[in-house]
């Protein structure tokens, strides 16, 4: 018979015994004196609480795991703390059946005592003799068809098949008016259901025992299935090297509280819920738990509503080694909506985690706080190479150095690439890269301008000195891997590692489309973001709407090009006043953003002259986009149109002599496109001299009709 198959068998004894006193006492008390029936002996008294023996509570918790979580290789590692060291909120984490009493003694006499499940209720909800004969007295309702006749025969009522308060004072011994209190357990912890219709007195009402419980006492745990619509199992998975010594820190330090203090909410920070949960797990499997995640959403706005809830879980807790992950990320520790969740975490108790993007300010409240990170990018590059398999170093190394994931999407992409491709190397790497830029797209869309790089390195129309400099920037954002992480500069520094561009020139002049050429040339995608619609006149918003910016642009290796980079990064000011105040807060925030960004981020302005000086030493890269010369814009005209396109013969050398941006040049040959189709001719040198003065005028430049004036005979006037 195995050890929980022999405790079964001694707890329904236990019971029968318990239960046969108990009718033998309602059976005195409606005066039929009469023998236990069915063999069963006449038990005194209910057995005083026994506790279990500390020295078997590391066999008895192995056993429990192995049978209802399965054996974890962190609880073997730190098995839960004996009763007589672990802190309060977890010296009850073994559940009933966890009080089997494995023999590994060798001599059989030293094992230790059976605990049965009421017992150990008892003992861990603080039920004094009396109440915990009480409910019993209304378990056996449920267990024994012959309750409710004798309850009613003890009351000398036959409308009164229950058992009530003076029942219970009436049959069973040291009856203790301090029962009936709200704050004693029966009814703090919501073990009795009290059916109080009308005026009826408290001490006459129904009662009946919570179905949880009643369970609890037979022997079968189970999270109360009030509580399971609103929680979701964490799983257990391995961590690498960096979040597993956050895990064991965390677990140290909780393990080091003193006795009989509350255990801190561990509060775990930043933007990868899917690695905090991994930890969370991690955490409370080295305590023999499972945790759970319940949203911060799901968590009753009503005081009365949630005080019902905390007692619940609080009273699982007690009950069951469990652990609660609350999900606050989509929270601002600053806003209201975290007041009914620092209530709960306040009340709750036990094994407590919160998500949080942010660091809360914990207002008094014992809380420890831990950063967590994605895995290192050496880390992904390790376990990309792992599930790729041999000659896939190249792709591991690529991914590594362009995306920032966690270990599940990591698995994710790369089993999806392979049965994608069938285990074979041919068309593997374009499937990886493709199912990578899939899973970061949709968040990244929500908050910027995508734009769909289409133009190359012959498209620039740059002095060489600038175009070098493009290639350099495409350089480093390529091989950052190998000089970061192969040659060991991550290691030594913790700043200066992001790549950052500042464009700087008029408008037009192809600010936007060398970014474009960029994210081409490397294959990511580009992003514009226009920060005069970030900056919020609200204090605050502008730092939460970079922060949900960047959070999203780090995972996907995503290119962001910051247009209108003076509307925000202009001298910082005088503090005057308050918004003086928070503009330079949002100016700082942004930049230490731009310093910690893995990617690639661009800002442009017209205004140099209007930056701070102390921005610009922060930017790796400064290209200048000077005004066009005669020589660009000959090669901008003599590219304008696509070869698709019937044009008479161009005077290119009259075309370039016109001090347009290569912006405008662009424009004019559209426009005159359209004047073309319209009348179903050739682009010819008339229609792009009117389409020139026109934008002329557009750009409020002084207009000297000589010189849009034409006379050659290249084709005439539509």
């Amino acid at each position: 018979m195995s050890d929980y198959a022999q405790w079964l068998a001694e707890n329904d004894k236990y019971l029968a015994d318990a239960l046969a006193d108990l009718r033998a006492r309602l059976q005195r008390a409606a005066g039929q004196e009469a023998a236990p029936s069915n063999g069963a002996r006449n038990v005194p008294a209910i057995p005083a609480t026994v506790a279990p023996a500390p020295e078997a509570t590391e066999a008895r918790h192995t056993s429990w795991l192995s049978r209802v979580f399965g054996e974890h290789p962190a609880a073997q590692a730190a098995p839960l703390a004996t009763m007589d060291t672990a802190p309060p909120e977890l010296q009850a984490a073994e559940p009933p059946p966890a009080a089997i009493a494995v023999d590994t003694a060798a001599d059989p006499a030293q094992a230790p005592a059976f605990a049965p499940a009421l017992q150990l209720l008892a003992q861990r909800l603080g039920l004094s003799d009396f109440e915990r004969d009480l409910l019993l007295l209304c378990i056996g309702m449920e267990l024994d068809t012959r309750m409710p006749a004798l309850c009613a025969q003890a009351q000398h009522d036959p409308a009164k098949p229950w058992p009530t308060f003076a029942l219970a004072f009436a049959v069973l011994d040291q009856p203790s008016w301090d029962a009936l209190s709200p704050e004693r357990p029966l009814r703090y912890w919501r073990l009795l259901e009290i059916h109080q219709p009308g005026p009826q007195p408290l001490i006459g009402a129904a009662l009946s025992a919570d179905e949880r419980i009643v369970n609890f006492a037979k022997g079968l745990n189970y999270v109360d299935d009030r509580l399971m619509p609103l929680l979701t199992p964490l799983n257990t998975d391995s961590l690498p090297p960096s979040q597993q010594a956050v895990a064991d820190r965390l677990l140290d330090n909780l393990r080091h509280m003193p006795f009989g203090e509350p255990l801190p909410t561990v509060q775990l920070v930043g933007v990868d819920s899917t690695s905090k949960q991994a930890i969370a797990q991690t955490v409370a499997a080295g305590f023999g738990a499972q945790a759970f995640r319940l949203s911060a959403q799901l968590l009753p706005q009503g005081i009365a509503e949630q005080e019902a809830l905390v007692r619940l879980w609080r009273r699982e807790s007690l009950l069951m080694p469990v652990a609660l992950y609350i999900d606050a990320s989509a929270i601002d520790g600053a806003d209201a909506a975290s007041g009914p969740i620092r209530r709960f975490l306040a009340r709750a108790g036990g094994l407590l985690f919160i998500d949080t993007r942010e660091p809360w300010n914990d207002n008094g409240t014992h809380a420890l706080s831990a950063d967590v990170t994605r895995p290192t990018s050496l880390e992904q590059r390790s376990v990309w190479q792992h599930l790729l398999g041999e000659g896939a170093e190249q792709h591991s190394r690529q991914l590594a150095s362009h995306f920032d994931f966690n270990l599940g999407k990591i698995g994710q992409i790369a089993h999806t690439a392979l049965a994608a491709t069938g285990q074979k190397a041919e068309g593997l790497g374009e499937a990886l890269w493709q199912g990578a830029l899939a899973r970061t797209r949709p968040a990244l869309d929500q908050l910027a301008q995508r734009i769909e790089p289409k133009a190359g390195w012959d498209d620039l129309k740059l002095p060489d000195s600038e175009k070098n400099l493009l290639r350099e920037i495409a350089d480093q954002v390529a091989q950052r891997s190998v000089v970061y992480d192969d040659w060991g500069f991550r290691e030594r520094m913790n700043r200066g590692l992001s790549i950052s561009a500042l464009f700087a020139g008029e408008s037009g002049t192809g600010k936007t489309m060398a970014a474009e050429v960029i994210a081409n040339e490397l294959g990511l995608p580009l992003y514009r973001i226009d920060l005069s619609a970030v900056v919020s006149k609200y204090i605050g918003d502008t730092e939460k709407n970079l922060r949900k910016l960047f959070d999203a642009a780090e995972e996907g290796g995503a290119i962001l090009f910051f247009d209108e980079a003076d509307a925000l990064f202009g001298r910082r000011s005088e503090v005057k006043d308050s918004h003086d105040r928070y503009a330079n807060i949002e100016v700082n925030y942004l930049l230490q953003r731009l310093e910690s960004f893995r990617g690639l981020a661009i800002l442009a302005t017209n205004m140099k002259s209007a930056l701070d000086t102390a921005f610009l030493r922060r930017i790796r890269f400064v290209v200048n986009f000077p005004f066009p010369g005669v020589a660009e814009r000959k090669a901008m005209w003599a590219s304008a149109f696509p070869a698709k396109v019937a044009t008479a013969a161009l005077d290119i050398e009259r075309l370039a002599k016109l001090a347009l941006t290569g912006g405008s040049i662009q424009g004019i040959a559209l426009n005159a496109a359209f004047l073309a189709a319209r009348h179903g001719v050739q682009v010819t040198m008339p229609l792009l001299l009117d389409a020139a003065r026109n934008e002329f005028r557009k750009l409020e430049k002084p207009v000297n009709e000589a010189d849009f004036r034409w006379l050659g005979s290249a084709g005439g006037q539509p």
